[in-house]
C-alpha cells in the first residue's frame, strides 16, 4: 500500500493509493480527490477486493498488506487500525499489517514495481484532469506482466477524525512476537 499526493492548479488535488498483489502481478490504484487519510487508504484495500482480489484469491481467509511505516497507513496511526478492523469484519478475514521499518520506504515493491510506470506515463504531459491521471494508470501492462486498474475514488476524507479509547479497547488485535512495533494481525469481530 502506498499513497502519494499530486494537486494540480484547475481541478484540484489527486491522492493515488494502491495495493500490489506480488503473487498475482495485479494492481490497484484509487485515485481519492480528498485528504490522503487513512479511510482513503483501506477504502483502495477494499475496492481492490471487490475489483480483483477475491476473484484472483476465493479461497483466501487471510489478508497480508504491507505498508510505509509514516502517512495515511502509519504504524501508529489509531484510524488506520479502526478502519482495518471495519474492514477485517466486512470480508470476515484475519488482516495482517507488516510495516516496513523506517527509513525503508524507498525499497517497498509498489513503488518500484507500479507507481514508478506511472511516472513515466505522465512525463512531460500536463495533468490537466482526473482522467489524465486516471487512464494511464489502468492502461499499463508491462513486459513483465503487472496489470493494474484504477478508479476515481470520491469520498470525502476529512482530516481531524479521532479514534476513542473505547474503540481501540474494542479491536480484535493481536501484535506479532516479531517487532510487535510493525507487525500486527486483526481478526474478524462476529
Amino acid at each position: 500500500m502506498t499513497g502519494q499526493d499530486c494537486r494540480a492548479q484547475s481541478w484540484g488535488k489527486a491522492s493515488p493509493d494502491g495495493v500490489y498483489a506480488v503473487g498475482a502481478r495485479v494492481g490497484w490504484v484509487s485515485v481519492g480527490v480528498d485528504h490522503d487519510t487513512a479511510e482513503l487508504a483501506v477504502q483502495a484495500l477494499r475496492r481492490w477486493w471487490r475489483q480483483m482480489g477475491q476473484a484472483t484469491y476465493p479461497l483466501a481467509r487471510r489478508l497480508l498488506v504491507t505498508a510505509h511505516g509514516g502517512g495515511s497507513s502509519s504504524r501508529r496511526s489509531r484510524l488506520w487500525q479502526l478502519e482495518l478492523q471495519g474492514l477485517a469484519d466486512e470480508l470476515q478475514l484475519v488482516i495482517s499489517g507488516c510495516h516496513l521499518p523506517p527509513g525503508t520506504s524507498q525499497w517497498s515493491q509498489i513503488e518500484h514495481r507500479m507507481f514508478s510506470h506511472s511516472t513515466q506515463h505522465w512525463r512531460g504531459r500536463p495533468l490537466a484532469s482526473r482522467e489524465v491521471v486516471i487512464q494511464p494508470i489502468g492502461a499499463t501492462i508491462t513486459t513483465q506482466g503487472l496489470r493494474r486498474a484504477s478508479a476515481l475514488d470520491e469520498n470525502e476524507c476529512p482530516l481531524g477524525r479521532t479514534v476513542a479509547e473505547a474503540e481501540m479497547e474494542a479491536l480484535k488485535i493481536k501484535r506479532d512476537p516479531f517487532h510487535s512495533e510493525w507487525n500486527s494481525h486483526l481478526s474478524p469481530r462476529q
